[in-house]
């Protein structure tokens, strides 16, 4: 994990929400467990390191980025947010292994002072670095599907008074209720995605989720403590495709194919707290959205589907290009600056990104870019060796009968 949240970090990634853990920690992962072809789907279960381990590359990856930062002389630091993310209920969160996981995530001093010595002979300035031995005073929870919603508050409950951490909720796209959801994803976008009656049925229903919000709100602010929303969960769908094996009946959706379903979700939530939510947002982002979606006052935006596609990492730069443009343009100095010259009616930022949410919720549904591509086996594998390193090869060269060097003639073009 350490190396992918460096790769991250160097490629302008500052918000890192870390994979989630449970006390669970030796899992059977089916293989494959992810297909990416167009929207992601993906198998239940996603932890693979120990607990113990899991924390040791957290703790590495820490004190990497904060060599590198002071190697490459960046005057304010890394500038890193690390997010914890815990699941997936209350008795699990309760163990001692997950108790001693969140401890040493807010206080890895001693261990950290240890790695620094070690490290003193291949690099000695680190003894001028600063480390934080706190790596995290933030958390995003995620729930199993069917926590019922008193468990949800007293997790978060817990979260807040007890371990004093700043808690995101991870919601489900289910909120949004079963005619709405399959009007967007199977009417207007034409996806052939699955959602079974249960999948409704087990989750948390809208109108708790908002008694449920309203009551931690208070909560988190009588703690002097950060509460918000993280939209979305992956979508529970059926196994229809022929990429998992049969026995597991259900997969879970990502990508483009959630995203105008989670950016509805969001305007509706908003709606009823009048824009005051915070709102992390998780569901289908790229370079050609994230403008938007920071205009629409989603922030934290996190990526995964995207980045597992080629290019990886290496697409952060176009989503900065997008948005230095974006602010540029703008002449924007601020995230609530450009809400503000985004919008040219309301003067307040929450009042302005509101409306530029509901303005972008209504678009995105009609957005092209979003529905259904028929085109099933698009194929980017090729018979080369997938090595750790070099290994980045167009799949048009293979897949062209003389093998033209395309990326050569796009590049002479351009």
């Amino acid at each position: 994990l350490s190396q992918n949240i460096v790769a991250a970090w160097l490629c302008g990634a500052r918000y890192i929400e870390l994979k989630t853990v449970q006390t669970l920690d030796t899992l059977e992962i089916p293989r494959p467990c992810i297909d990416m072809q167009d929207e992601g789907y993906n198998c239940e279960w996603s932890q693979e390191l120990k607990l113990e381990q899991t924390k040791t590359e957290y703790i590495n990856a820490w004190i990497l980025i904060h060599i590198l930062s002071h190697k490459l002389n960046f005057k304010d630091g890394p500038g890193v947010v690390f997010n914890m993310s815990l699941g997936y209920n209350l008795e699990g969160i309760m163990k001692e292994n997950i108790q001693a996981f969140i401890s040493e995530m807010k206080d890895s001093t001693t261990k950290i002072k240890t790695i620094k010595n070690d490290l003193l002979s291949v690099y000695p300035s680190i003894q001028d670095i600063e480390i934080p031995g706190c790596i995290s005073d933030n958390v995003t929870l995620s729930t199993m599907h069917g926590c019922p919603p008193d468990e949800i508050e007293k997790i978060v409950g817990y979260l807040l008074q007890k371990q004093k951490l700043h808690t995101y909720i991870k919601l489900n796209p289910t909120l949004l209720g079963p005619e709405k959801l399959r009007e967007i994803l199977n009417y207007k976008l034409g996806f052939k995605t699955q959602i079974p009656d249960q999948a409704f049925e087990h989750d948390l229903k809208y109108i708790d989720a908002v008694e449920l919000v309203s009551r931690l709100l208070e909560v988190a602010k009588n703690h002097n403590l950060e509460f918000g929303l993280k939209l979305t969960n992956t979508l529970e769908s059926l196994n229809t495709r022929n990429v998992f094996s049969p026995e597991i009946p259900m997969i879970y959706m990502s990508g483009r194919a959630l995203h105008p379903i989670s950016v509805k979700l969001a305007e509706q939530l908003q709606n009823d707290f009048n824009g005051s939510l915070n709102l992390s947002f998780s569901a289908g982002v790229d370079a050609f959205n994230i403008s938007k979606l920071i205009a629409s006052g989603l922030f934290p935006v996190t990526v995964c589907s995207d980045i597992l596609k080629p290019g990886g990492y290496g697409r952060f730069f176009q989503y900065a290009e997008t948005l230095r443009s974006e602010f540029s343009a703008l002449k924007s100095h601020s995230i609530t600056d450009y809400i503000i010259k985004k919008n040219t009616i309301e003067n307040t930022s929450v009042k302005a990104a509101l409306a530029n949410l509901v303005n972008y919720s209504n678009d995105v549904i009609h957005n092209p870019e979003y529905i259904f591509d028929p085109f099933e086996n698009k194929n980017i594998k090729s018979q080369k060796p997938l090595n750790f390193f070099d290994c980045i090869s167009p799949p048009c060269i293979p897949s062209c009968a003389t093998s033209q060097d395309i990326p050569q003639y796009l590049y002479h073009a351009s």
